[in-house]
C-alpha cells in the first residue's frame, strides 16, 4: 500500500513505561501487506526513557507525532496513582482529540487519559489493581473493573496488559473488517475474542476489609457458605441488629452482607471449578446456590464469563 494511504498510530512512551504494553500496539500495527499502518514511537521528547521493570526506550520522535497521527496509544507506567503525566504530555493528547485523532490507553495509561478530562462523564477502564484509586483520583470517570476495555468513540479504554491486544484488535475490526482482526489475532496467536471481563483474573471478588468491625463474622460465614446465610442470621452472630449490621458491614467492605455473601460463594465456586473435578451442579450446591442454572446466572453477573469457560481457563494443568 503506498505510504500516503498507511493510517498513523503513535505510541507514547512515558516514565516507567510497561514493555508489554508498549509493545502490544507497535506490534500489532506494524506495517505490512495485511497490515497497513505507519508507528512512530514516541516520548515527551526523543531520546532516553526510562521504563519499568528494568528496561528503557531508546524513542525516535517527540510529541510532534501525536500531531501527525491519527491513532495514539497510552501504554501503562508505573504508579500512576502517585505521579501525573508531563503537562505537555496532557497538551499534547488533547490537542491530537481536538484535532479528530483517537485515543487508546492500555492498562494504567488510562491515568494519563484521565488527567486530559476527555473521560469525564465517561465509562472507562484501567488494570484491576488500579480501579479504586483510579475512580478516587478521577471521581467524574466512570470506572467500570470488569471489562476488558471500554470504546467510548474516540477515546477507548483496556485493563491489564494483555487486555490490550484485545483493544488492538477491536481497533482493528473497526478499521478493516473482521478478516483482518483474525489474521492478525493468528499472527499473533491470540483469540480473536475473549469471553468475560477482567474480573475473572482478580485473585478474589470478595474485597479486603477496610476495618475489623465483624471480622470474625465474616471469617465465620466463609466456613459456612453452604447454609443458609441470611441478614438475621448474620447480625445475630455479631450480636448486633440488623439494620446497625447492615450499615456497618458496608462502611468495612463496600458491599452489603448480601452482596459480600454472593460474591464470596461465587470465589469459592471458582476455586472448586479450578482445583476439583466436580460438576457444575454439585458445585453449585457445595456453594449454597443450590443450582447450575443459579451458579451460571451469578457467575456470568460478577464475573462476566460461564462456569464452565472459567473452568476452560484457570483449571489446573491447562
Amino acid at each position: 500500500m503506498p505510504p500516503s494511504r498507511l493510517r498513523r498510530v503513535a505510541v507514547v512512551v512515558l516514565e516507567g513505561a510497561k514493555p508489554l504494553d508498549v509493545g502490544i500496539p507497535a506490534q500489532v500495527f506494524t506495517t505490512r501487506a495485511s497490515m497497513p499502518y505507519e508507528v512512530r514511537v514516541c516520548g515527551a521528547a526523543p531520546g532516553l526513557v526510562t521504563g519499568g521493570d528494568g528496561l528503557s526506550y531508546h524513542v525516535a520522535y517527540g510529541l510532534d507525532a501525536l500531531e501527525w497521527a491519527e491513532t495514539v496509544f497510552v501504554p501503562g507506567y508505573r504508579f500512576p496513582d502517585r505521579e501525573d503525566p508531563p503537562p505537555a504530555v496532557v497538551a499534547a493528547l488533547v490537542a491530537a482529540h481536538t484535532r479528530g485523532a483517537r485515543l487508546a490507553a492500555i492498562s494504567t495509561g488510562a491515568f494519563a487519559l484521565a488527567a486530559t478530562g476527555l473521560l469525564d462523564g465517561r465509562r472507562a477502564t484501567t488494570h484491576w489493581h488500579y480501579t479504586r484509586a483510579f475512580a478516587a483520583k478521577y471521581p467524574r470517570v466512570k470506572v467500570d473493573e470488569n471489562v476488558l476495555f471500554v470504546d467510548e468513540g474516540t477515546v477507548l479504554t483496556s485493563a491489564g496488559a494483555a487486555s490490550g491486544i484485545d483493544l488492538c484488535l477491536h481497533v482493528l475490526r473497526g478499521d478493516l473488517g473482521v478478516a483482518a482482526s483474525h489474521h492478525a489475532a493468528r499472527r499473533l496467536v491470540a483469540a480473536p475474542y475473549r469471553s468475560g471481563g477482567q474480573a475473572q483474573y482478580v485473585p478474589r471478588t470478595v474485597p479486603e476489609p477496610l476495618g475489623e468491625r465483624f471480622a470474625a463474622t465474616r471469617e465465620w460465614a466463609l466456613h459456612r457458605l453452604h447454609e443458609p446465610l441470611g441478614l438475621d442470621t448474620l447480625a445475630r452472630h455479631a450480636a448486633v441488629s440488623p439494620r446497625t449490621f447492615s450499615r456497618r458491614f458496608a462502611e468495612d467492605t463496600g458491599y452489603t452482607p448480601m452482596q459480600w455473601v454472593m460474591r464470596a460463594r461465587v470465589d469459592l465456586a471458582r476455586e472448586l471449578l479450578e482445583r476439583s473435578e466436580r460438576s457444575v451442579e454439585q458445585i453449585a450446591n457445595d456453594v449454597g446456590l443450590g443450582t447450575g442454572a443459579n451458579l451460571r446466572a451469578h457467575f456470568q453477573r460478577v464475573l462476566g464469563t460461564s462456569p464452565s469457560e472459567y473452568r476452560r481457563t484457570f483449571a489446573r494443568g491447562e
